[in-house]
């Protein structure tokens, strides 16, 4: 056969070929789409589905007066409404992502004949950039489904088919709205409210201009283009938007041009990694749950925390708390400092190794101890990724100097600052919850049962030595090692003086301490034992904090509380927290009154006194201190009638401490933390209205009963009837007569 002819008939058979390929692709596609279309790769979601689809929305924690502080949720999203969308904000979408938005019906032809080609033909993953506002928006609401090499068509064609059903459903608007509200911006942020707040901490509809054009230039690569992590990307990305919406009309040349030459500026705010109110905010989800929960229950309804949009109103004061951190900022790194280097010193090394080594042992880690661990440190200058030894994390750990710090209404019991340690994200142990060792802050309890008893003020209780023998031969000690004399009931509480309150313990007696702890709401059991007067007992901030209400209420025990209301996404109040007026009266009013007197007392010239003269804190305040033993936990109260602070402050173990009061005292390391706070709200102009109330005048009467000097020497008569009182005091479980209540211990003079 003549060549000629062989050639002919393969070109006419390369032809055919040539002509079957887009033939056999084209039916090909047309029967991927049939078997996308009717279900073969998983149902498309019906017109129903669509319509009724409303996304999990995060729910909103404000401060009383309006301002984020946190969200709950699974998605990090809140919906806004088109009215709330900058139309800039919505010209710069649709210049970017789709400038035939207006003018197709959920199918661009030419979008799709361009994907057909590169992604089919030519292969390629990265195509992209094909889908419309309308696909995109179906890719956000139901994602994307593997379905081996055919995953790349038959998730177009999935989304081309739900697009054309959303646009035959919704108006080019609603369209929009749904995509700005279901888009992903990276750092587990959906939707543009979410994004405008992390990235501007702004609303959506105060975005400006060039605002708007780096959060549509993320839609491209969310973290790729992200501002924080690649500023000069993201700033090119911005530009390439700005110049798109002048191509398309929506921006004047010189418009352009001033945009395009701003710097870029962010505003970031990321509450999730670093809050402010994390501890709080731990707080109100547990009293959120709770209320939800009893509303479902009576409701028959299922208000979900994490997806339905709640919005809760708590009682957080945020300026208040702002100054209250910066006081912890202020005042603890230094401290910080000085704990580790003296046990970083070969005396205190050698200690804390062998703290270390029993924790330890504890724990059962003693085997792990050279192990590695990947962890975020701490540090005051900056928290840092490290790969750390078990045993090294441990040495820092004990090392670490906690503190915490609530504020609350002692009138209502709102609580209106609450800081439950250094950092959340590192430490998230809340130490406004811990229990620790109480020290001399436990004293007003006694104090205010001996007045509840009918023992004056002005009594005097002498300052002598005592050992109890019973006991190991204890002896209260005073934190300035002076005796003699004798101190009246309130001169014994403004300096604290360690033994005139133990001698007023044995009069007042342990069930009458009791009944009182119990009736102010502290958990912890008393132990029947003499170092209970200088208050071995055991507490939380919390409890601290309720008890002192007590005090600067008048007489009524409060419940600290964190939500004031919650709202629906439309603004249906579903729960409003009901103010009652019938509190439990503790006190008597006269108590209360005499005790404020007594510990106002304590704080112009006790051992809070470094509040007037050291901070220079002016406010109208009572207040006590508390050292335990070794400077293991440090106390302050104060309070006034609008607000009671509490702050206490330690390391985790009490075998970790500070070697001197000048740093481990109450004085020294609590009380600076609401002094710094306390002083800051004497310059806030709003907080100074708010929390400066003064304590009411005293009636002559009860200003009388408070006439004497704190400290008297012991008279000749005195001295005389000493040597013939019986100081062994035999215990029985029940009192011997009306006017004596019997100890579980005998005492003596040291002769000291």
């Amino acid at each position: 056969m003549p060549f000629n002819i062989i050639l002919k008939g393969n070109m006419k058979n390369a032809a055919k070929v040539i002509l079957l390929i887009p033939a056999a692709l084209l039916i090909f596609f047309i029967l991927l789409i049939l078997a996308v279309r009717f279900g073969a790769f998983g149902s498309l979601p019906g017109e129903e589905e669509l319509r009724s689809y409303r996304g999990a929305t995060a729910s909103l924690v404000l401060s009383e007066d309006g301002r984020i502080i946190g969200r709950y949720f699974h998605q990090n999203r809140t919906n806004v409404s088109y009215n709330h969308l900058p139309q800039h904000l919505v010209e710069a979408l649709v210049a970017t992502e789709d400038a035939r938005f207006y003018r197709h019906r959920g199918i661009d032809a030419r979008s799709l004949a361009r994907v057909a080609v590169r992604s089919l033909i030519l292969n390629d993953p990265g195509s992209g950039g094909g889908s419309t506002i309308s696909q995109q928006l179906a890719k956000n609401i139901f994602g994307r489904e593997r379905h081996g090499p055919l995953s790349l068509p038959v998730n177009k064609i999935r989304e081309a088919l739900v697009a054309l059903r959303i646009e035959r459903i919704y108006s080019k608007e609603e369209i929009l709205t749904l995509y700005l509200n279901t888009v992903a911006f990276g750092e587990n942020v959906y939707g543009i409210e979410a994004a405008s707040r992390r990235y501007f901490d702004k609303g959506t509809g105060h975005l400006t201009v060039e605002e708007s054009a780096v959060l549509v230039g993320m839609l491209a690569a969310n973290t790729l283009y992200n501002p924080r992590l690649f500023p000069e990307r993201a700033l090119k990305r911005r530009n390439l938007v700005i110049s798109r919406m002048e191509g398309q009309g929506y921006l004047q040349p010189e418009k352009v041009d001033s945009l395009t030459s701003l710097p870029l500026a962010l505003d970031y705010v990321n509450l999730e990694a670093a809050n402010p109110a994390g501890y709080f905010l731990v707080q109100v989800r547990r009293e959120a749950e709770e209320i939800l929960a009893e509303i479902n229950d009576r409701t028959g309804r299922s208000w979900n925390l994490e997806e339905d949009g709640l919005v809760i109103n708590t009682t957080l004061n945020h300026r208040l708390q702002d100054h209250a951190i910066r006081s912890f900022r202020q005042h603890l790194p230094p401290l910080q400092k000085i704990l580790r280097s003296r046990y970083s010193a070969r005396a205190g090394e050698r200690i804390l190794n062998d703290i270390a080594q029993r924790e330890m042992q504890r724990l059962n880690l003693t085997e792990r101890a050279s192990d590695t661990i990947f962890m975020r440190v701490f540090d005051w200058e900056g928290s840092y990724n490290s790969s750390i030894t078990v045993y090294d994390s441990l040495l820092q750990a004990l090392t670490l100097l906690h503190a915490g710090m609530m504020g609350m209404d002692p009138l209502s019991g709102a609580v209106r600052m609450y800081i439950g340690g250094i950092d959340h994200h590192t430490q998230p142990f809340d130490q406004v919850t811990a229990r620790r060792q109480m020290a001399s802050a436990f004293k007003p309890v006694l104090y205010a049962a001996a007045l509840e008893k009918g023992i004056r003020p002005c009594k005097y209780y002498d300052n002598d030595s005592i050992v109890v023998e019973d006991y190991d031969n204890w002896t209260p000690v005073n934190y300035s090692r002076e005796y003699g004399g004798q101190y009246s009931m309130a001169g014994a509480l403004s300096a604290s003086m360690n033994i005139p309150t133990f001698n007023l313990f044995l009069e007042v007696g342990y069930d009458d301490v009791e009944h009182l702890w119990n009736e102010m709401g502290f958990s912890f059991p008393l132990a029947r034992t003499p170092a209970l007067a200088l208050g071995t007992a055991e507490a939380s901030i919390r409890e601290a904090a309720v008890a002192y209400a007590v005090l600067a209420n008048g007489g009524y025990r409060v419940e600290p509380y964190t939500i004031i209301s919650i709202e629906t996404p439309g603004g249906d109040v579903i729960y409003r927290r009901e103010q009652s007026s019938a509190h439990t009266r503790i006190l008597s009013g006269q108590t209360a009154i005499l005790m404020n007197a007594m510990l106002q007392k304590a704080v112009n010239e006790g051992t809070g006194t470094t509040m007037r003269t050291a901070y220079g804190v002016t406010l109208p305040l009572a207040g006590k201190t508390g050292t335990s033993q070794n400077h293991a936990d440090a106390w302050f109260a104060a309070y006034n009638p609008s607000l009671v602070i509490v702050s206490r402050a330690g390391s985790s173990t009490r075998a970790v401490h500070f070697a001197e009061g000048a740093h481990g005292s109450g004085t020294a390391l609590a009380l600076p933390l609401v002094a710094h706070t306390m002083h800051a709200v004497q310059q806030d102009r709003m907080l100074n209205k708010r929390f400066a109330a003064g304590f009411p005048d005293l009636p002559p009467a009860l200003e009388m009963m408070l006439q004497c000097p704190d400290y008297r020497e012991k008279g000749v008569l005195d001295r005389f009837l000493d040597r013939f009182r019986d100081d062994v005091i035999i215990f029985t479980e029940q009192e011997r007569s009306p006017r004596r209540r019997m100890w579980p211990f005998s005492r003596r003079r040291s002769g000291r």
